[in-house]
C-alpha cells in the first residue's frame, strides 16, 4: 500500500514520461472514487448561521401551523365574514375606526360565553382570523403582519386572552373528550379542533406582543410589560400560566388526553417562558447586574459576542485524505528545488500557477500556533519530538487525525499571513479551589505541612511559587453559584443567627415554586416527547403518538399527498425538538442564575431520567443530513399561502425543497441539546463518566463535521471534559482535536485535561458525589419551601397551666371508646410505685 501511494504521488514535473502519467491518472481516479463519501463531508461549506432566541418572526408564525391545517385558513375567514356582514354592512375591517373595531371585538367577546359548543367554536375562529391579520383584505405579506399586530394588541386590550384562558381550562377538564379520544383507534386533526384554535390565538398573542418593533407606541410598550407581568405572576388559579401548559404536557404523556395538540402546547410553553423570564441577551444583562450586587468582579468578556465572532474549523480528516495530504507535503519538500529550476524553463506546472494547499483539519489558526515564536518552527524536526510518540508511533490508517508539520512557506498564499487573529478567544479562569490545591501541593513538597484553606501565606515557598500564585490570583474568577452555595451553607449552619432569608419574588422564583411539587413529572414528560420526536427513534406500539395534530381525517391516496404528509410529519417532529430543547435550556439557565440549587435540582432530574444517553442517541445519526434537511414547502407556509395563489405542487418541487444551505431550526436544536449536555455534566465527574461509558467521543467527533463555530465549540467542550478518561492512545490519535480544544475552549490554568492526572477522577467517589449533591438540594428545598420542616425552631410553651388548659380536638369515636381505653390501658395495668421511687 505504501509503495502504491508513493508511485501515485510522484510529482508530475517531467512531461516526457507520458505513460507514467497515464497510469498515474488512472490510479488517482480509483483513489478519488474511494474518497468520494468522506470528501463530501470534508468540503462542506461554512454555515452562515447566527444563533439567537428564535428564528425570523415570519418563520416562527408559520411553524405554528401544520400543512394539513391549510384548509382551515379559509374556514376562519368564512366564519368571520359571515358574522361581520351581519353586524357591519357594506364595509371592511380595515375601513372601521378604532372605536368601531373595539365595539365589534366586545361583541365577539360576549358571544364566546354562549353554552353552545359549535357557536363558541365559530366565534373563536372569527377571533383567530383577526389575529391572523384579516389576510383576505391584504395584498402583501407585510400587510398581513401589520394588521395581525394591530389586531393582537386590540384583542389583548379588550381582555380576550383571559376569556380564552377560561375556555382552555374547560377543554383541558373535558373528560368526555378525553375518554372518547382514548377509546379511538386512530386520532386525527379533527379530535383537537377546539384546542388548536384556542392555542393558536394565544400563541399569536404571546409571540406578537413579545417581539418588539421600532415603531411601537408607548401604549404598546406598556401593554407588553403588563402582559409579561400577567403571564409570569400566579394570577391564573394561583399559579403562572406556564404551569397550566406543563399540566397539559404531563396529562398527554400519561395517555389520559392523547388528542392534545402537543406541538402547539410546546411552542406556546416555550414562548411563554421566553417572554416571562427573558432570552439569552437578557440573561447576560441579568448576570452582569447580579455580579455588581454581590460585589464580584465584572465578567471578563461577553460570551455571546465572543461566540458570534468565532470562526468555524474544518472537520477531522479521513485516513485517505491524511495519506494524500502527507504525500503532497513530501512531494512539495522533494521537488521544491526542481520545480524552481523547471519554472525558469517554463516546463513545470509551477510556472503557471501555485498549487492550492488544503487547510489543516480542525486547525482554526492554520498559519501557525499563536503561542510559538519564530524559532520554534525550526525545532519541530528535533529528534526528541519524534521520539515522544506524538507523530511517529501510530500508523496513519489506524488514526482518525494526524498533526502534520506546516507546508513550506513558499506554497502559502501571501494573504493568509495577516488574515487570522492571534491569541485565544477566552480569558482564562481559576477557581479558589484550584489555588488551594496548588498551594497544598507546593507546601507538602517544600515545607512538609499544609495550612488548610489559606491562600495568602507564602512563607517558606520558593520565588517561582510566589509568581505562580500571583498569576493564578490575577485570573481568579468567583461565580455567582459559589457565592450562593457559601450563603446556603451559612444559613444551614446558623439558622437562628442568620435569620430568615429574604427571597426576591422574581419570575423564575415564582415559576420554580409552582413547578417544585411535580418537577420530576414535567421533566420526564418533556424527555418522553423529545425521544418520540428524535429522528433516530424507532416506532413502537407503546410509544407516545405525537402526530395527533398533523394527521388528516382521510389518509392520502396519491403519491403526491403521501410525499406532502411525509414532509409535514418530519417538519412536525423537528419543531417539537426545537421547542423542547430551547425550553429546557432556558429553564436551566434561568434557574442557575436565580439559585444554583434550583438548577441542580432540574439537572439531577434530567440525569436520572436518562437525558444524557437520549441526547447522545439524538446525535448518533448522519448529523449533516439532519442539519441540511429540506422538510419545508415554502408555498404552504403562512402568511405566503394566504396571500399568493397556490402553485401546482409536483413531486419534483417537493423533493427539491427550499434553497437554504441548512435548516435553521435543526441547527438551533442541535446547539441547544449540546448546551444542555454541557450544563448538566460540567464539573460533575460522575456524569462525565457517563459520557465515557456511553462512548460519546466518536459520536461527538462526527458532529464536528458541521462547520459552524458555536456548535463546534460546545462539542469540543464535551470532548475536553472527558479526555482525561479516554486514555493516552486516544489523545495521541486525535491530536488535531486536542489542538482545536486548546484554541477554542476556555482555559483553566491548573486543569491538566490533556494529561489525565486529575486527582478528582477517582471512580469510587462518583456515587458519593451525586448523593452529597442530592442531600444539599433537599436541605435547600426544605429550608426555603417546606415550612413544616421548621417546626423544631418554633417556640415551645413550658407553662403547665396553659398547656393543660389548651383545648384538644378529639375524634368522634373517642367519646364512645374512651371508657374501654381507660379500663385497658390504666385501671387494669398494675403500677409498681415502689419501683418508680427506687428508679428515682
Amino acid at each position: 500500500m505504501q509503495q502504491q501511494t508513493d508511485d501515485m504521488e510522484v510529482p508530475l514535473l517531467n512531461d516526457s514520461n507520458s505513460n507514467r502519467q497515464k497510469s498515474q491518472a488512472q490510479e488517482r481516479d480509483g483513489f478519488n472514487h474511494q474518497q468520494k463519501d468522506s470528501e463530501g463531508s470534508m468540503e462542506s461549506p461554512n454555515l452562515e448561521f447566527e444563533y439567537g432566541d428564535m428564528d425570523n418572526f415570519t418563520v416562527e408564525l408559520s411553524e405554528l401551523y401544520s400543512y394539513t391545517e391549510e384548509p382551515e385558513f379559509s374556514l376562519n375567514r368564512d366564519y368571520f365574514e359571515e358574522d361581520f356582514k351581519n353586524h357591519v354592512k357594506g364595509r371592511r375591517w380595515m375601513e372601521l375606526s378604532m372605536e368601531e373595531q373595539r365595539v365589534y371585538v366586545m361583541r365577539l367577546l360576549d358571544a364566546l360565553e354562549v353554552t353552545d359548543r359549535d357557536k363558541r367554536l365559530k366565534v373563536a375562529r372569527a377571533i383567530l382570523y383577526l389575529a391572523q391579520g384579516v389576510f383576505d383584505e391584504c395584498d402583501t405579506e407585510a400587510d398581513v403582519l401589520y394588521w395581525s399586530r394591530h389586531n393582537v394588541f386590540l384583542l389583548y386590550d379588550m381582555g380576550i386572552f383571559t376569556a380564552l384562558l377560561e375556555l382552555l381550562s374547560m377543554e383541558i377538564d373535558n373528560n368526555q373528550a378525553c375518554s372518547s379520544a382514548v377509546r379511538k383507534p386512530a386520532i386525527s386533526l379533527a379530535d383537537s379542533t377546539e384546542l388548536r384554535v384556542l392555542l393558536s390565538i394565544m400563541y399569536l398573542m404571546v409571540e406578537t406582543i413579545r417581539v418588539e418593533t421600532e415603531g411601537d407606541s408607548p401604549e404598546r410598550k406598556a401593554a407588553r410589560e403588563a402582559f409579561r407581568t400577567e403571564l409570569g405572576s400566579p394570577l391564573y388559579n394561583g399559579e403562572p400560566f406556564a404551569l397550566l401548559l406543563f399540566t397539559m404536557v404531563t396529562k398527554f404523556c400519561c395517555m389520559n388526553a392523547p388528542h392534545f395538540p402537543m406541538k402547539k402546547v410546546l411552542l406556546l410553553l416555550w414562548k411563554t417562558i421566553l417572554f416571562t423570564l427573558g432570552g439569552f441577551e437578557e440573561l447576560q444583562e441579568l448576570k452582569v447586574r447580579m455580579r455588581e450586587q454581590l460585589n464580584l468582579s465584572p465578567l471578563p468578556e461577553d460570551s455571546i459576542k465572543v461566540v458570534r465572532h468565532m470562526r468555524a474549523a474544518s472537520p477531522p480528516a479521513s485516513a485517505m485524505e491524511l495519506i494524500e495530504q502527507q504525500q503532497q507535503q513530501k512531494r512539495g519538500r522533494r521537488s521544491r528545488r526542481s520545480a524552481f529550476v523547471d519554472s525558469l524553463e517554463g516546463d513545470s506546472p509551477y510556472a503557471k500557477k501555485q498549487p492550492l494547499v488544503k487547510q489543516d483539519s480542525l486547525d482554526t489558526y492554520n498559519e501557525r500556533d499563536p503561542f510559538k515564536n519564530d524559532d520554534a518552527r525550526d525545532e519541530e524536526d528535533d529528534p526528541e519530538d519524534v521520539d515522544s510518540g506524538i507523530e511517529g508511533e501510530v500508523d496513519p490508517l489506524d488514526r482518525d487525525v494526524i498533526i502534520q508539520p506546516p507546508p513550506p512557506p513558499q506554497l502559502r498564499p501571501p494573504t493568509e499571513r495577516v488574515s487570522f487573529p492571534r491569541g485565544l478567544p477566552w480569558a482564562p479562569k481559576v477557581r479558589e479551589k484550584d489555588i488551594e490545591h496548588f498551594l497544598e501541593t507546593s507546601r507538602n513538597k517544600f515545607i512538609g505541612f499544609t495550612l488548610g484553606n489559606d491562600i495568602d501565606t507564602l512563607v517558606g515557598l520558593p520565588r517561582p511559587i510566589h509568581e505562580s500564585v500571583k498569576t493564578l490570583k490575577q485570573h481568579k474568577y468567583v461565580s455567582i453559584a459559589e457565592v450562593q452555595i457559601k450563603r446556603e451553607e451559612e444559613l444551614q449552619q446558623c439558622p437562628m443567627t442568620m435569620g430568615e432569608e429574604a427571597v426576591e419574588e422574581t419570575p423564575a422564583e415564582i415559576l420554580y415554586l409552582g413547578m417544585l411539587p411535580s418537577l420530576s413529572q414535567y421533566v420526564i414528560a418533556l424527555l418522553k416527547l423529545l425521544l418520540a420526536a428524535a429522528p433516530t427513534s424507532k416506532a413502537k406500539t407503546d410509544s407516545i403518538n405525537i402526530l395527533a395534530d398533523v394527521l388528516p381525517e382521510e389518509m392520502p391516496i396519491t403519491v403526491l399527498q403521501s410525499m406532502k404528509l411525509g414532509i409535514d410529519v418530519n417538519r412536525h417532529k423537528e419543531i417539537i425538538v426545537k421547542a423542547i430543547s430551547a425550553l429546557l435550556l432556558l429553564l436551566l439557565k434561568h434557574f442557575k442564575l436565580n439559585h444554583i440549587y434550583q438548577f441542580e435540582y432540574v439537572a439531577q432530574h434530567l440525569v436520572f431520567a436518562n437525558c444524557i444517553p437520549l441526547i447522545l442517541k439524538f446525535f448518533n445519526q448522519n448529523i449533516m443530513s439532519y442539519i441540511s434537511a429540506k422538510n419545508s414547502i415554502c408555498a404552504l407556509d403562512f402568511p405566503h399561502c394566504v396571500v399568493h395563489e397556490m402553485p401546482e405542487l409536483t413531486a419534483e418541487s417537493l423533493e427539491a425543497g427550499d434553497s437554504n444551505q441548512f435548516c435553521w431550526r435543526n441547527l438551533f436544536s442541535c446547539i441547544n441539546l449540546l448546551r444542555i449536555l454541557n450544563k448538566i455534566t460540567k464539573w460533575k465527574h460522575s456524569r462525565t463518566m457517563m459520557l465515557v461509558v456511553f462512548k460519546s467521543a466518536p459520536i461527538l467527533k462526527r458532529a464536528l463535521k458541521v462547520k459552524q463555530a458555536m456548535m463546534q465549540l460546545y462539542v469540543l467542550k464535551l470532548l475536553k471534559i472527558q479526555t482525561k478518561y479516554l486514555g493516552r492512545q486516544w489523545r495521541k490519535s486525535n491530536m488535531k482535536t486536542m489542538s482545536a480544544i486548546y484554541q477554542k475552549v476556555r482555559h483553566r490554568l491548573n486543569d491538566d485535561w490533556a494529561y489525565g492526572n486529575d486527582i478528582d477522577a477517582r471512580p469510587w467517589d462518583f456515587q458519593a458525589e451525586e448523593c452529597a449533591l442530592r442531600e444539599s438540594i433537599e436541605k435547600f428545598n426544605a429550608r426555603r419551601y417546606d415550612k413544616n420542616q421548621n417546626s423544631e425552631f418554633t417556640p415551645v410553651d413550658n407553662c403547665l397551666q396553659s398547656v393543660l388548659g389548651q383545648r384538644v380536638d378529639l375524634p368522634e369515636d373517642f367519646h364512645y371508646s374512651y371508657e374501654m381505653w381507660l379500663e385497658r390501658e390504666v385501671f387494669s395495668q398494675p403500677i409498681q410505685w415502689e419501683g418508680l421511687l427506687q428508679a428515682q
